[in-house]
């Protein structure tokens, strides 16, 4: 049984927060979805990732290609094609606890500056400890990533 890591952006957007996130989930030898509610916000992403450090290369592909199945990092908008251990969500994309049961790790990326994204978050984190997941919320609102609440 997995659990949810809820992270609060504050000091850095997601661009810059999730290769770090898929970096370490991919030392850990998960395989990882990426969910987004939208498709031009995948493919800004994709090219993001695409364009990150020589040295930090995170190979990935946006769904819809030949070879989803093989991909260590799929970029999606529902359910992913790559038999992850881990899925990462941003923009208030759905996560459901089965899906927390069923992996390693779901971690939810939000932005906190925006009021809809705090909402949003907050009735994710609701909605998964009523239906008994693990959560943990982690805050970078310091400067650097701290655990704040567990649940």
């Amino acid at each position: 049984m997995g659990a949810a890591y809820f992270y609060h952006l504050t000091n850095r957007p997601l661009e810059a927060t999730l290769p770090m996130l898929l970096e370490r989930a991919r030392a850990a030898g998960w395989r990882v979805a990426v969910r987004g509610p939208e498709r031009a916000r995948l493919e800004w992403l994709d090219e993001r990732l695409w364009l990150g450090a020589e040295d930090g290369f995170l190979a990935h592909g946006i769904e819809g290609g030949a070879h989803d199945a093989d991909q260590p990092i799929l970029l999606t908008q529902g359910l992913a094609g790559n038999d992850p251990a881990c899925l990462m969500t941003f923009d208030g994309a759905d996560v459901g606890p089965e899906e927390v049961q069923a992996l390693e790790r779901v971690c939810v990326l939000f932005d906190g500056n925006d009021e809809h994204a705090l909402q949003t978050a907050r009735g994710q984190w609701k909605a998964l400890t009523t239906a008994g997941c693990s959560a943990q919320y982690w805050s970078e609102e310091s400067g650097r990533w701290e655990k704040k609440a567990e649940a």
